[in-house]
């Protein structure tokens, strides 16, 4: 099977900015309207990206969405003058969506009524390659011989208005990702891939949105130096106090105040504010300005009589370090059956985790078929979401390598009796 060497690479151009020129933001109604209109009239694939301010604002919504097609050239939308695109959705029905890392795209564009009806995902399509970069720009060198500007990718994107070569940047990640896409798909269909592809890509455009996090507060970075229910409980009020100010001013929650600052205030538990002030983290007008917020959140969870507890049920998987305590036999499957896959994913030129999900993996192996058959174990991958063609390529491979592991196991437990009775 061809690797990615075998390709030709050709010579590298850089792009300075739009070949049609920079067009100007989409803000109004009519301007959108008008949009819609080209968009519908346009013809073939259509790029699509977002820009979002991760970091400076709350929450993961689009400051602008741009998008490209042959006939209607490129287009700029600033969602927060305009709202709902539900008009751009529609002009767009039926028309397959190019987008790079679709998964990062595509709840901030649902959030805005856009949902594509075919997808197809170059980045995703890379890694499938076996490509060693796999980011926009790689990519585009790679396969195209173009070079892109990644110099504004974090910037806060919610200013405005928006610097000119800021835009030049965001329409230049749309300018030739339709062309990538059709290089992208020629490499798969020489690597025999494409049918697994346009499998990956399906599943991306149909999966559901994820489900809320049970008590978000615990993810808080440092938590693990909080010991006691108090503690914990005043650990939670700090970071809801902080969510609902920092939805409240629409700013990334740790612009308010770092977790290391919610940690250090629930161990100390401060009763007066310049006891607060002197936390660490506690600083600057803003500390100060809503003190009051923060010293409730640590008051009420001295006072209250139902403390949070110390942990909660999960349904998630323990860490595979505690396996081997807790479920040995399961240990011992993941044991033998990680390295099968990783083996057959380095002779199919893929990285492991698109192979098989590492968590369908986990899973099989602590809670496995009773049988081991080659049918038993695809059954077993198709319930934990395992897509056809991973399935396909896996299931032979892992229930070789489980009937393996049972196996020797029989003869060690075989010659350890026959010991016993020596």
């Amino acid at each position: 099977m061809p690797g990615f060497e075998n390709f030709d690479i050709p010579e590298t151009v850089h792009l300075n900015g739009p070949a049609e020129g920079l067009p100007r933001v989409v803000d109004t109604a009519r301007g959108l309207a008008r949009a819609a209109e080209q968009l519908a009239e346009a013809t073939g694939p259509v790029a699509v990206d977002t820009e979002r301010a991760s970091g400076f604002r709350y929450g993961q919504r689009a400051f602008l969405v741009q998008l490209r097609r042959e006939g209607a050239g490129t287009i700029l939308i600033d969602p927060e003058a305009v709202g709902s695109l539900a008009s751009v959705d529609e002009a767009l029905r039926g028309v397959e969506w190019v987008l790079h890392a679709a998964t990062q795209d595509m709840p901030c564009l649902a959030e805005l009524d856009m949902h594509p009806d075919r997808l197809f995902d170059t980045e995703l399509g890379g890694r499938l390659l076996g490509l060693r970069k796999v980011g926009l720009a790689s990519m585009t060198e790679d396969l195209l011989g173009f070079t892109l500007s990644k110099e504004h990718s974090a910037v806060d994107w919610s200013r405005r208005p928006l610097p000119v070569d800021w835009l030049n940047y965001a329409a230049l990640d749309v300018e030739v990702l339709v062309q990538l896409r059709w290089a992208t798909e020629e490499r798969l269909a020489q690597a025999g891939k494409l049918e697994w592809a346009l499998e990956e890509f399906e599943h991306v455009r149909t999966a559901p949105p994820a489900a809320p996090r049970q008590d978000p507060w615990r993810r808080t970075h440092g938590m693990g130096n909080v010991r006691g229910r108090r503690k914990l409980t005043a650990l939670r009020n700090l970071w809801q106090a902080r969510e609902t100010l920092a939805r409240h001013k629409d700013l990334a929650p740790t612009r308010l105040l770092p977790d290391s600052a919610l940690v250090a205030a629930a161990n100390a538990m401060p009763r007066t504010v310049p006891q607060l002030l002197a936390t660490p983290g506690f600083h600057g007008r803003l500390a100060e300005r809503e003190a009051t917020r923060w010293l409730t959140a640590v008051q009420d969870a001295r006072l209250t009589e139902e403390p949070v507890p110390a942990t909660v049920p999960s349904t998630t998987l323990p860490p595979v370090k505690a396996w081997e305590t807790k479920r040995p036999e399961a240990a011992a499957r993941l044991k033998a059956l990680k390295p099968a896959v990783a083996e057959l994913a380095e002779e199919l030129g893929l990285p492991t985790e698109n192979l098989l999900t590492p968590e369908h993996l986990r899973r099989f192996c602590w809670q496995p078929p009773r049988s081991t058959s080659d049918d038993a174990v695809a059954q077993r991958l198709r319930e934990l979401g395992a897509r056809r063609w991973q399935v396909e390529h896996t299931a032979p491979v892992i229930g070789a390598a489980w009937r393996e592991l049972r196996s020797r196991r029989r003869s060690e437990r075989s010659e350890e009796t026959d010991g016993a009775e020596d």
